[in-house]
């Protein structure tokens, strides 16, 4: 069996290897957070963060588990917070950096006439609001695919507008996290902007798998590339076409746990869950797919360093 050690995926292996730091050469914030995927990726690429955001109580307990000992000052000086939409946004800390897996709200189907004020209503505009405000020298968003099709686009036009009308420049994708190192297909929509318009980004070039569906559950199943991890919907039976939770391991049917979970999704082997069974196996359906992120963090990261070298 090939190693399913997450260093091979091109991230850290291991929380305790995830330092605290003193002088980053960067900073980012965590918003609508969940258990921290964009924490994990962007604090193993050498950037701190100084502000994150989630109301989920249950997904609170697992963030501050993880994250306490390496980023303490978040949780010491109130700054990891439940609901965003009432929080004073000239508190947050100045970072180089706004990283969000927005929620997608619907968005009012009166008007989408252009902008920032088309935003209000959804949580959306929260991040728009801290970049007008705080201006951080890039952004880095992650959704479903379906957002760039919602209400036949204009959905997306608007996020689009807004982004630019607040300064930024705009870059998107949909990749799949099979691309990346990890055995699930997740297509995801992944957007880029910085304020430096002479930065011209180009997302990550897919990487080999790392790991198959046979490493994940340390015995040979039939397919390299498992299903999308999702939330709620399991136990369906494995011939149904709704299944996405039951494979065939050495000849018997088995179920997707919390192991194969944190595997499937490049999560360092002892992240914890100080939750039930239940809610782990939701804030993993939940999470975004770790490699991903590092990865396009890390071209976010080398075009920032060049920009700084100009100036």
């Amino acid at each position: 069996m090939k190693s399913y050690e997450i260093e091979n995926l091109n991230v850290v292996n291991d929380t305790d290897k995830l330092v605290k730091y003193q002088n980053p050469k960067t900073t980012f914030i965590d918003l609508f957070a969940g258990i921290g995927g964009f924490h994990i990726a962007m604090h193993s690429l050498g950037s701190k963060c100084v502000f994150s955001s989630e109301w989920d109580k249950e997904a609170r307990k697992t963030y501050e588990a993880n994250f306490k000992d390496i980023a303490p000052e978040i949780f010491d000086e109130g700054m990891f917070i439940g609901d965003i939409t009432k929080f004073d946004v000239n508190l947050i800390p100045n970072h180089d950096i706004l990283c969000a897996g927005f929620p997608c709200q619907p968005f009012s189907q009166a008007g989408f006439k252009k902008g920032f004020e088309d935003t209000r209503g959804t949580l959306f505009f929260n991040i728009a609001e801290i970049l007008k405000i705080k201006k951080p020298k890039a952004f880095f968003l992650e959704n479903v695919r379906g957002l760039l099709n919602h209400d036949d686009g204009k959905t997306f036009n608007v996020i689009k507008n807004t982004l630019i009308e607040l300064g930024y420049s705009f870059y998107y994708q949909v990749l799949k996290a099979s691309d990346y190192g990890v055995p699930q297909h997740r297509p995801r929509l992944f957007v880029v902007g910085f304020l430096d318009h002479n930065i011209k980004f180009d997302f990550p070039k897919p990487i080999p798998l790392a790991m198959t569906m046979s490493d994940v559950f340390e015995g040979v199943v039939n397919k390299d590339i498992g299903f999308t991890l999702r939330v709620g919907g399991k136990c369906s039976p494995i011939t149904d076409r709704r299944n996405w939770d039951g494979y065939i391991v050495d000849g018997q049917e088995k179920r997707i746990g919390v192991k194969e979970g944190k595997r499937m999704q490049g999560l360092p082997e002892n992240f914890e869950f100080p939750v039930s069974k239940i809610q782990a196996m939701k804030q993993l359906g939940n999470s975004v797919a770790i490699p991903v992120i590092k990865a396009i963090g890390q071209e976010i990261l080398k075009h920032l360093e060049d920009s700084y070298a100009k100036t």
